[in-house]
């Protein structure tokens, strides 16, 4: 490693990659993220006096005139008046844009320092994971690599191991791949595969003979690729932090890191710690790892993003604007955990659900494991486990660069959110959601036969209860192992008849 790197090899494209350029004035939430946010700045003081403009003079005239036009300013002064509360909400009460003293104290460390590790100053060993699919090259040579670059400055360099691994993108991102790595600078094991052995993976007979892949093994295994070199680690980490090919900033990456619910001596308390990713500027993605508190799955994906299901306490908490939102589970593109259950004799990995046609996302299950790890005493309403809606991510860099702006306006929204969660019958039932593990169950489970040849069948017999049930859904994927040119990579396995 060189004993000292030049910072400037690290400067970001911030227009963009962040979607904000730097301003003298101190705050980040006072920075200027997009061109919206720049018209709200410009416009709205004009905007606003027009619109009370028309509201008084349609006070003043409306009764003295017929039908058609007491309905035509009265559809005025609906929409004036909700144009003004729309205004008003993202003046006076935006949502998650008020940052915490301490997350305002580290952004100011880093932008008025320069030195190396300047985001990590108690100096904690982070070990950051990645598993990239990139064919054409783009993200280890775009926005997600030169952040990447950046945290790891940030962090100090020998505070830092990288772990990627990359597979099936082709010589196009095998090269982007090896571009990258000649500029990273800390310890690190950077891997790309062109083709994935199936051999480790196990297979499953399924309906009508034959054994696939299950979805959820693969994607488990590809995932444990990247954790590999912690088995033989001669370093004890303090963090992990799992990326995923989103756009990010590097000083969020670190607020998620060392701010999240944080006590009172600045120390962070948490199993693990998840951002929230955004498929546009509105749309919350990762609903398929993410349980409320009670394991309720997620409503509609948009803010609040929870539903009132139960004692609604997730929803609750994102109301409040808390950084640590308590959850069961979530994943939302970047998470950090405690590392200490990634290593030892017993570390936690990456896993699929047992039962076949019972299908939970790894990466909901990972949040299970993790809790098992060191069970907590007596009845708890905190798994440990927290979303920090203050810390968004994006999987493009245009939706990246609204979501400053989109957040808010986001306080007009639960009302009808609640009101469409009852229309569409969100959260889904979920038959083991209170399961507790190790208690015994009857239950109708599908039991394989020989996969060449032998049928199998549905019964009803006794199981045990996994620690994951609130995790899962009735269904199967399986790995398409021979794809042609644009057939997705995973198919669903039909349910056997007599599955509840």
């Amino acid at each position: 490693m060189p004993a000292s790197v030049q910072s400037s090899e690290y400067e970001l494209d911030s227009e963009s990659l962040l979607g904000w350029t730097k301003r003298n004035r101190p705050g980040f939430e006072w920075r200027r993220h997009t061109a919206g946010l720049r018209w709200t700045r410009r416009k709205l003081p004009a905007l606003l006096t027009r619109v009370f403009l028309v509201l008084a003079r349609a006070l003043g005239v409306l009764f003295g005139l017929g039908f058609r036009r007491r309905f035509s300013f009265f559809i005025q002064v609906t929409l004036g008046g909700l144009l003004v509360l729309i205004c008003l909400t993202a003046i006076f009460w935006p949502s998650y844009t008020h940052l915490p003293p301490h997350y305002k104290t580290l952004r100011n460390q880093v932008e008025r320092t320069a030195f190396h590790g300047r985001g990590n100053i108690e100096n904690q060993k982070v070990y950051i994971a990645a598993v990239l699919y990139d064919p054409d090259g783009e993200i280890a040579n775009g926005g997600w690599g030169q952040a990447l670059l950046k945290l790891i400055e940030l962090l100090g360099e020998e505070n830092v191991f990288l772990s990627i691994y990359e597979n099936n993108s082709g010589q196009e991102g095998e090269s982007a791949l090896q571009t990258l790595a000649d500029q990273v600078t800390c310890n690190n094991s950077i891997a790309s595969e062109q083709g994935l052995s199936l051999g480790n993976i196990p297979r499953v007979a399924v309906p009508g003979g034959g054994k696939r892949i299950r979805r959820i093994d693969y994607l488990a295994e590809v995932r444990n690729r990247a954790l590999q070199p912690l088995r033989n680690a001669n370093m004890t980490y303090d963090k992990l932090l799992y990326l995923n090919d989103v756009i990010f900033d590097p000083v969020e990456a670190l607020q998620l890191l060392f701010c999240t619910n944080a006590d009172a001596n600045g120390v962070t308390q948490y199993r693990a710690a998840c951002a929230v990713d955004f498929s546009n500027a509105f749309k919350f993605y990762d609903t398929y790892a993410t349980r409320d508190i009670e394991g309720y799955g997620i409503g509609l994906p948009f803010y609040p993003w929870f539903t009132t299901a139960g004692s609604a306490q997730s929803r609750q908490d994102v109301l409040e604007g808390r950084d640590s939102v308590r959850v069961r589970s979530c994943w939302g593109g970047m998470v950090a955990f405690d590392a200490r259950f990634f290593q030892g004799p017993n570390p936690v990995r990456f896993r699929a659900d047992a039962e076949l046609f019972w299908d939970a996302s790894e990466c909901c299950i990972i949040h299970a494991d993790v809790r098992s790890a060191a069970p907590v005493s007596g009845v708890s309403h905190d798994s440990g486990s927290y979303m920090n809606p203050f810390i968004r991510v994006a999987y493009d860099s245009r939706s990246h660069s609204w979501l400053w702006t989109t957040r808010r306006f986001e306080k007009l929204y639960p009302f009808i959110h609640n009101i469409l969660n009852h229309v569409v019958g969100f959260p889904r039932y979920n038959p083991r959601r209170t399961e507790v593990f190790g208690q015994k169950i009857t239950d109708t489970l599908w039991v394989p036969g020989d996969g060449e040849g032998g049928q199998g069948e549905v019964h009803t017999t006794e199981r045990e209860a996994g620690n994951d049930g609130f995790c899962g859904r009735r269904g199967m994927e399986a790995l398409v192992e021979d794809r042609t040119s644009g057939q997705d990579g995973f198919e669903p396995v039909k349910v056997p008849t007599g599955l509840v």
